[in-house]
């Protein structure tokens, strides 16, 4: 039998609020070092960023008009600018100025930019964490990116779950957001539904679609939620809906939000003279322990494979999703 290893980072209050609530504030994950190298290099990638050359994709997370092109599905090993929806016209320029009209830089800042990568793949703390969470056996790194929410034109982002972007077989996303900036109820902090990843089966995914671009494909009916769920969550989850109200949840920079892949969450509009600036890079188990397919929209390469976190893999897990 295994035997489950001493903590090393996380206190056992935080796991099992993590896995109660579907998320978890961690305060001074980064030093201020960390957070205001992050934040430093975040603008330099900003004003190295050359509109002439750039295909002027757009970025949104509606289901109706969701970018699909091949600058947008070849950028898991670059990394590449995506534009808020406004900051584009019919003719294609640009309506302000270029640091402001980027939306994300993504997707593959933990690989191939230095500073980026240090906080991410070579990171003692985050290594220590996952073994202390269990989330994953042997999880692997995807999908980073800066996420700039702008002063007065940062859109809001409707309530979703990352395991619908991001799908294994069975569901295993797991998301990592640093607040390079203080973040408030004004600039648009993230807020969470607690323990809706319990009661919201995964009824979709966001898949390359085969005549090219991207679409959201129907899973087949969902197994019966988890079996330790109360019956009143059952009859919920059954019915398609969630209990409880939103949770915002102000950060300081360099707090870490750790996000279960199926809890739904969403930010409000940056409606405050203050950006929001954050790091974002999520997890998944790897083989044989869950399953990412071809359909993904973001696939590894030869040439980048997705990094191990764990030099050894955790022998057991505690996650518990709805698959």
């Amino acid at each position: 039998m295994a035997v489950a290893q001493p903590l090393e980072y996380l206190s056992q209050a935080q796991i099992d609020k993590f896995y109660r609530d579907g998320y978890l504030v961690v305060p001074s994950f980064l030093s201020q070092d960390q957070t205001s190298s992050l934040l430093f290099r975040a603008k330099e990638l900003l004003d190295e960023f050359t509109p002439e050359d750039h295909p002027m994709t757009k970025f949104t997370t509606s289901d109706k008009n969701h970018v699909g092109d091949n600058y947008f599905l070849n950028s898991g090993d670059k990394i590449r600018y995506f534009l808020d929806e406004d900051a584009v016209d019919s003719s294609g320029k640009l309506t302000r100025d270029k640091a402001r009209a980027v939306n994300k830089i993504g997707h593959a800042l933990h690989e191939l930019d230095p500073v980026f990568r240090n906080v991410t793949l070579e990171n003692n703390r985050l290594k220590a964490l996952a073994r202390d969470l269990r989330f994953h056996h042997d999880p692997v790194a995807l999908q980073s990116m800066v996420i700039f929410k702008q002063s007065q034109t940062g859109g809001a982002v409707p309530e979703h779950n990352d395991s619908t972007f991001l799908y294994t077989s069975p569901p295993s996303a797991l998301g990592f957001w640093i607040a390079l900036e203080k973040c408030t109820p004004m600039n648009g902090a993230l807020s969470f539904l607690p323990g809706s990843h319990l009661t919201t089966p995964i009824t979709k995914r966001f898949v390359r679609l085969p005549g090219g671009g991207t679409g959201f494909e129907q899973l087949a009916t969902p197994p019966p939620p988890s079996s330790d769920m109360s019956e009143k969550q059952r009859e919920t989850a059954s019915e398609g809906v969630s209990e409880g109200n939103y949770v915002l949840e102000a950060c300081e920079s360099g707090d870490l939000v750790l996000i279960h892949g199926s809890v739904l969450h969403k930010s409000e509009r940056n409606t405050s003279a203050h950006t929001r600036f954050a790091y974002t890079f999520h997890m998944i188990d790897s083989s044989p322990y869950a399953e990412y397919d071809e359909k993904n929209w973001l696939q590894p390469t030869d040439a980048m494979p997705f990094s191990r976190i764990l030099d050894v893999p955790n022998e057991i897990t505690l996650s518990t999703v709805v698959h």
